[in-house]
């Protein structure tokens, strides 16, 4: 079968156009993505550090925040300094084989923080609607196979991705990536040839990981619900209803912005593609940048920490 002239044999480098139609102003666009970067990085690491300093936050629920705090830092580094490199200082290429790195990193980290946060569900769950057994479930043996297995489970599920394009699409129709980091779809369409198994492949493991996740997150907070709402006193329902807040915050924002992505990337021509490659990089680091500004304001362990942690420095 003869290959076209204008097919690309699996180009060495790939090149990034960034956010299309924006080309001309990306250099400002630039600046409030890197001013949300930054505060991720600075709220996560003090999340993270408060957390393993203080000896009475070492529990279930603030465990999975540390662990939370450091995927949001992984996931928003495996994705500005790259998006940056583009918009500021015209470094759109990136090797094959780099992109796929952090085709990796990026749906692994996504994973892991769904992981994370089903994770907390299940421990606001247990905490709230069997209270005498939350110390028996969850000892520290019991979060650290949490923590293991929530970081193997997309980890190895994103490898076949890689592999099929690896392996399979050896023609691309251009070495142009209409994106700003290496999403899988935006790869995969890349290609020339049949891409009906990297979809459905696709398709699996977000229902396997986000799709589950997404359910049993949902059932856990109905059952929490049901049960605050049969608590016989005002003051205990107010309490419990509260230590569910933050998780409800930044389970809500998460899901809907990875939702609004997934489904536009394979069915919403309709919408511009400068409008949903921008959603698609909000989604990546809206959750980096709010998690610790939610949990720091509405955690008042946490809180207290800050405040505590801020004024010893003043005085001395």
């Amino acid at each position: 079968m003869p290959i076209p002239n204008d097919t690309v044999i699996m180009p060495p480098i790939l090149t990034f156009v960034g956010i299309p139609g924006l080309e001309s102003v990306q250099c400002w666009i630039g600046i409030p993505f890197c001013a949300m970067y930054l505060i991720a990085l600075i709220g996560n690491t003090l999340l993270v550090i408060i957390i393993k300093s203080e000896r009475t936050l070492h529990e279930p629920m603030y465990i999975f925040l540390a662990m939370l705090g450091a995927t949001d830092i992984a996931l928003s580094t495996s994705l500005v300094p790259k998006m940056l490199g583009i918009f500021w200082f015209h470094l759109p290429d990136i090797y094959f084989d780099a992109c796929l790195l952090q085709m990796w990193l990026i749906h692994t980290f996504q994973g892991i923080e769904s992981g994370v946060l089903l994770a907390m569900a299940l421990d606001r769950y247990v905490a709230i609607c069997h209270p005498l057994r939350h110390a028996t479930i969850f000892t520290p043996l019991f979060v650290t196979h949490i923590g293991i297995g929530m970081t193997l489970r997309p980890a190895i599920l994103v490898i076949p991705c890689l592999l099929l394009i690896k392996c399979r699409l050896k023609l691309y129709r251009t070495k142009i990536i209409s994106h700003t980091y290496c999403e899988h779809m935006a790869v995969v369409k890349l290609a020339t040839e049949d891409i009906f198994i990297n979809k459905f492949y696709g398709l699996f493991g977000a229902f396997i990981v986000g799709g589950f996740d997404f359910i049993s997150i949902t059932l856990s907070y109905i059952q929490i619900f049901i049960t605050v709402a049969h608590l016989p006193q005002r003051k205990a329902r107010l309490k419990a209803f509260n230590t569910c807040i933050p998780h409800m915050c930044v389970f809500s924002q998460f899901y809907l912005l990875a939702f609004f992505s997934f489904f536009t990337h394979r069915s919403g021509s309709h919408i511009p593609s400068h409008i949903h490659i921008t959603l698609s990089i909000l989604y990546l680091l809206v959750p980096p940048f709010f998690n610790p500004l939610v949990y720091g304001v509405k955690t008042k362990q946490i809180r207290d920490q800050v405040t505590k942690m801020f004024c010893s420095k003043v005085q001395v």
